[in-house]
């Protein structure tokens, strides 16, 4: 029941944005975690029966942390019958030994989009889909506003006409519970991240923040993602 109600909202915000046009050719962005493998599954799901063809590729960032094994992933994409490939890069020594970032998340998300983005260009895609989910935007929505002092979150669909491409996020619906579950109900193969930064990032503690305010406050983070989508708030 977890999964059929996940890949109905999949399928909702997907219709409702207009994220997926006849015969686009969609790279899947797969950091092995569980966001990415869930969307993944669900869009393979998916394509069996939407009425618009679309073709998925699986398109995987290689850090270049030792012991990361995507064999797992790659088996998975055998078994959707989506091919897989890998991007190798150093964009881990870059960050964590040649400029010893303070805070790597901001500039490793930066240099991994952009690693993203040439790939798909190269495979012939024309949209990247991402696997942010509902969580994910709240959280974005508080970081913004508390750091940065502004009003403003991830789109969940955006075009980039300096690359002429399109970003989609079909997982913005979803909360960050039901992708856990279907994870686990499905057994896919998540790969635990080697990242030094993981776990202990500004995301984290927003995340960690955002649960304690819900359990004081019942319904505070489906309030936050309302006030998303009714507060002119630039793609809800």
């Amino acid at each position: 029941m977890t999964l059929r109600r996940l890949m109905s909202l999949v399928r909702k915000a997907i219709d409702d944005y207009n994220l997926i046009e006849e015969n686009d050719k969609i790279a899947v962005g797969i950091s092995g975690g569980k966001d990415s493998l869930t969307l993944l599954y669900a869009l393979a799901g998916i394509r069996r029966f939407y009425p618009r063809h679309f073709e998925l590729t699986a398109v995987c960032v290689d850090l270049g942390f030792e012991g990361f094994d995507l064999s797992p992933v790659e088996q998975l994409c055998r078994e959707l019958d989506v091919p897989f490939h890998v991007v190798h890069s150093d964009i881990g020594r870059i960050i964590f030994e040649d400029r010893k970032e303070k805070n790597p998340c901001s500039l490793c998300a930066k240099m991994r989009k952009g690693a993203l983005n040439t790939a798909m260009k190269e495979l012939g895609c024309n949209k990247l889909a991402l696997g942010h989910h509902k969580d994910d935007a709240v959280e974005t929505f508080i970081m913004n506003l508390f750091q940065e002092g502004r009003v403003g979150c991830f789109q969940p669909v955006t075009y980039l006409s300096r690359k002429d491409l399109t970003m989609i996020r079909p997982m913005v619906m979803a909360e960050e519970s039901m992708i856990s579950a279907a994870v686990h109900h499905e057994n896919l193969p998540v790969v635990k991240s080697k990242c030094p930064a993981d776990g202990n990032t500004n995301r984290e503690k927003t995340k960690e923040w955002i649960r304690m305010m819900d359990k004081e406050s019942k319904g505070f983070k489906k309030r936050l993602y309302g006030a998303l989508e009714r507060g002119h708030i630039s793609g809800f």
